[in-house]
């Protein structure tokens, strides 16, 4: 009965932070079409995306620490209504007529300090609610929550932008952080039983802090595989974050871009039904790192894509892997770390590997603004013309070329060295403590073999 009552649980919760997630993901976008309208310029909505990012890398730890202390449902309700609260005033700011450029990178601050304590409250939360034999397809399905939204938010963004306007449109996403808040309020989610390893990390604030960190550093493998997954965000952030002005200056049309964005995530939801049915393959690390190739030489096709029907065609494959490359990700985490400290492991994790994410934003904008695209009415963009064309857009498409191609060299290297393919079997599944478990035992899985 309990088993049962917790999958309905998490099947509640996932459809609650879905709902949500479609609100906020409306209010983005209608901002990013506002922005980019108004100034023609990436570098403000590179700079919106450093705030967002911020957050999530100061607090993580943090975040993870209140997961591990906390009931994880008041966490992730506190998540919410900070969320909503950067809402709030971003509707305030429109309302009054003063809105500036600068509120939203404030409000983008707020929000995002909000949302970090969500990802690893859930994950965890996951853990507790889904038995091991269900985790991969649990995982699949919560891979489902944003391409659905991606897939969703465009449609009603551009049928109700017209009719209720930007500030319409902010107020609808207020109400889904309510009804998500709401619906979480009620739920429960079980608590896990604390484990030697967890009793050793106890201490203050900053201990627990930093004893996520020191988790994967004892697992050096894990460490240097996280340390990869780091330079594959910083090159997907800066392409992904060029996106919505790419496919503008490509198509002309804010139809077109809003369509060809859904049908990214549209491959995202193929690839998260797939991995669900499928299950992925074992070892797993064989579908994150094959994922993370697929991937990144179709973005070297979206790059070089110059009509509409190519940009489709690769944008749906690019993103196809990626639902199973993070649900595999996550199953094998979820496999490995024992549950009282796997917020504080997730935090650390999710910390490591948006390390830099920023720099990346920070980059992309004035090299998009100042270099590649004015070089595209240069004599010397002839020699990049034949892979990218010579219209608007061009420059864009060199810089997700070349993010594409570097990230396929790095992460073939990485894939080639016996420590990372053989990485899940140096350190077994984590099991219950039993009544003759002793504490020495268990201190140990804090000490795999090979590390230092």
């Amino acid at each position: 009965m309990d088993a049962t009552r917790n999958l309905r649980t998490f099947y509640t919760l996932i459809f609650t932070q879905t709902f949500s997630l479609i609100g906020s993901r409306m209010t983005d976008l209608a901002l990013s079409i506002y922005i980019y309208n108004q100034t023609g310029d990436v570098t403000p909505l590179a700079l919106v995306s450093v705030f967002t990012i911020l957050p999530q890398i100061i607090g993580a730890s943090f975040a993870g620490v209140l997961a591990d202390r906390w009931d994880r449902r008041y966490v992730m309700m506190l998540s919410d209504a900070g969320q909503a609260l950067g809402t709030v005033i971003l509707l305030v700011s429109f309302l009054s007529g003063g809105f500036q450029i600068w509120h939203l990178y404030i409000i983008a601050f707020i929000k995002s300090w909000f949302g970090v304590f969500q990802s690893p409250a859930f994950t965890a939360a996951v853990t507790m609610l889904v038995p091991d034999d269900q985790r991969d397809r649990a995982n699949a399905l919560q891979t489902l929550t944003g391409p659905l939204a991606g897939v969703l938010a465009p449609a009603l963004t551009g049928a109700l932008y017209a009719l209720i306007g930007l500030n319409g449109i902010i107020g609808l996403d207020l109400v889904t952080f309510a009804v998500a808040a709401v619906v979480v309020m009620f739920m429960r989610i079980p608590r896990p039983t604390q484990t030697e390893i967890g009793r050793q990390m106890q201490g203050t604030v900053w201990k627990e802090m930093v004893g996520g960190l020191k988790y994967m550093w004892s697992w050096r493998n894990l460490f240097m595989l996280t340390l990869h997954i780091s330079l594959v965000n910083f090159l997907f952030a800066g392409a992904g974050m060029l996106l919505t002005p790419y496919l503008l200056a490509r198509t002309g049309s804010e139809a077109t871009m809003g369509l060809l964005q859904a049908v990214a995530d549209f491959g995202m939801i193929i690839g998260a039904i797939i991995i669900g049915v499928w299950g992925g393959t074992r070892p797993r690390i064989h579908t994150i790192m094959g994922g993370i190739l697929i991937s990144s030489l179709f973005m070297i096709g979206v790059g070089s894509a110059q009509t509409p029907v190519l940009l489709g065609v690769t944008l749906v494959l690019m993103t196809l892997t990626a639902p199973m490359v993070n649900a595999s990700a996550t199953s094998l985490m979820q496999a490995k770390v024992p549950p009282d400290i796997q917020g504080r492991v997730f935090a650390a994790l999710g910390q490591m590997t948006m390390f830099f994410m920023p720099l990346s934003y920070l980059l992309v904008g004035p090299l998009v603004d100042n270099v590649f695209e004015p070089a595209v009415n240069t004599p010397g963009w002839a020699v990049f013309a034949p892979l990218v064309g010579s219209q608007p857009g061009a420059g864009m498409g060199l810089i997700i070329m070349l993010a594409g191609a570097g990230l396929l060299i790095t992460t073939a290297l990485v894939y080639a060295l016996p420590r990372v393919r053989y990485i899940e079997s140096e350190r077994p599944d984590y099991l219950p403590e039993t009544a003759d478990s002793t504490p020495e035992i268990a201190a140990k899985e804090l000490h795999p073999v090979g590390a230092e």
